[in-house]
């Protein structure tokens, strides 16, 4: 992206425009109670939960966002709290020595990719100091030393999967409010804007998925608008083009899912064909009908159109069957450094029995089936434990066995003394973290390691803290799966205690 140059004209046209939005969305809030705090010329400090960035006046911690350690700004209170006040910003008087330049037109207005203006490695060392302050804070545990976090190489490009939204209520510019203009065109396909679920954000250029992610969808786009296509109303629950998910794999294949409101086949069809003729590169091109109140397709009958119903990923020599309902994780390259890591704090010889809980499509499972006498591997989903199977069909494993059901209910003695005592348990629950009863029964069964693979520290500081009587944490290393994002994934390794 070139060099980095502080303080440009640009920039400061650009932060204007995303407090104007700010100001926008919080005015009412601020309206109704003018006796809110209002402090001027404010030092950020530092960075806190949730990548929010925080000032301390006095005793009281100021949370905010669009900011970064070093800017001082004007702070308008929105929320107080008997500890924290939350707080948007109105005004840059001096920005970061550590700032540089957002690289992506659409920063400050869309969701994604907050903390551009935040060097990589300074990104980096705050998520490293995230994973210790959780789990010292919140788990209250002894920790080793942590390893340092494992960076991305790639941190444009990165990922292997997007969702746009069709709306025909287009964010509009606090230039375009002002001018006073009628606004020819209000359709967008690109990403919800934060706090408004019925605005969305046309998007030129995306540059979180490499191509032809951003040339297939601003193909469709404006195909759309030259051919007089409709697009969703989410409140008047009308209009013809509803989502549309871009999956890409490092092989470089691709599929395209158009999801429709309205089961207008000839326009359809008319759509479709011109996708496949202006992109024959596509593998897989399907769709689906979806009139159910909300976006999700996952319970929704996918038709195919063109190519294969699925794409393939590959890692260290495996090959993964990706459908449209199969989840992967999105960031290719990081998954594999998290795998490796995963297998690594195992430990495995050959001999062990292993539990892969929370196992999705078995992409963990598999891949240290080599190293394991026997991999089993549970998840709530059907449709992923059908994949799970497959894959390892696919790949000639034979040593690992897949179970759907509630892991909390799966879990239990009948299931253990059927398919074995595990030495080494994997687990990877979703952000809410472990039901309490899947931690009670790792306590039953006791292995002799546990790793435990999150993409929420706070929520595995809280269920490593219960099972520390039992276990020592004896390694922890954070995996940057999302650069540009406070997200941080994080490996730790528990060990049981000599006494037990």
């Amino acid at each position: 992206m070139g060099k980095r140059v502080y303080y440009r004209e640009s920039e400061k046209r650009l932060f204007s425009s995303a407090i104007a939005y700010k100001h926008y969305i919080c005015k009412k809030k601020v309206g109704r109670n003018k006796k809110k705090p209002f402090y001027e010329k404010v030092q950020i400090e530092d960075i806190g939960s949730e990548g929010k960035a925080l000032a301390r006046i006095g005793n009281i911690v100021v949370f905010t966002k669009l900011v970064i350690p070093g800017d001082v700004v004007d702070l308008q209170v929105i929320k107080k709290r008997k500890k924290y006040q939350e707080a948007i910003v109105t005004q840059i008087h001096e920005f970061s020595k550590d700032r540089t330049d957002a690289f992506c037109q659409h920063f400050g207005i869309c969701g994604g990719c907050k903390w551009q203006f935040l060097p990589y490695p300074k990104q980096l060392n705050y998520k490293q100091k995230q994973v210790e302050d959780q789990l010292k804070r919140i788990g209250k545990i002894e920790l080793p030393g942590i390893f340092p976090i494992k960076g991305s190489k790639k941190d444009t490009f990165y990922r292997n999967k997007l969702e746009f939204t069709f709306s025909d209520k287009r964010w509009l510019s606090a230039e375009e409010i002002e001018s006073g203009e009628e606004i020819a065109n209000l359709n967008a396909l690109g990403f919800h804007v934060p706090g408004m679920f019925d605005k969305v954000i046309n998007i030129e250029k995306c540059w979180l998925q490499p191509d032809p992610s951003n040339k297939i969808r601003n193909f469709i786009y404006n195909f759309s608008l030259e051919n007089g296509y409709s697009f969703f109303d989410i409140k008047q629950k009308t209009g013809l083009l509803r989502t549309l998910i871009i999956r890409t794999s490092s092989i470089g294949e691709t599929m395209v899912i158009l999801s429709f409101f309205q089961n207008d086949r000839k326009k359809i069809k008319h759509l479709l064909e011109a996708v496949k003729n202006q992109f024959p590169e596509i593998t897989s091109l399907l769709y689906v009908i979806n009139q159910k109140g909300n976006d999700t397709i996952h319970d929704q009958e996918i038709l195919q159109f063109y190519g294969r119903d699925y794409i393939f990923e590959e890692m260290e020599g495996l090959r993964f069957k990706i459908g449209p309902k199969s989840f992967y994780q999105t960031n290719s390259e990081q998954a594999f450094e998290l795998y490796k890591v995963a297998r690594e704090f195992a430990g495995l010889n050959g001999n062990e029995i292993v539990y892969d809980l929370y196992t999705g499509t078995g992409t963990i499972a598999n891949f240290i089936a080599k190293n394991a006498k026997k991999v089993v591997g549970l998840e709530y989903i059907p449709e992923a434990i059908e994949d799970a199977k497959e894959n390892a069909l696919l790949n000639q494993i034979e040593n690992t066995y897949f179970f759907s059901g509630d892991i909390k209910d799966l879990l239990n003695e009948e299931f253990i003394e059927s398919h074995g005592r595990p030495e080494v348990i994997i687990t990877d629950p979703p952000r809410a973290g472990m039901h309490s009863d899947v931690l009670k029964t790792i306590l039953s069964i006791l292995p002799e390691k546990i790793v435990y693979v999150s993409c929420n520290p706070a929520t595995q500081a809280r269920d490593i803290s219960i099972l520390n009587d039992y276990y020592k944490t004896t390694k922890v290393q954070p995996v940057d799966m999302f650069p540009h994002t406070h997200h941080v994934e994080n490996v730790v390794l528990l060990e049981k205690r000599n006494s037990q």
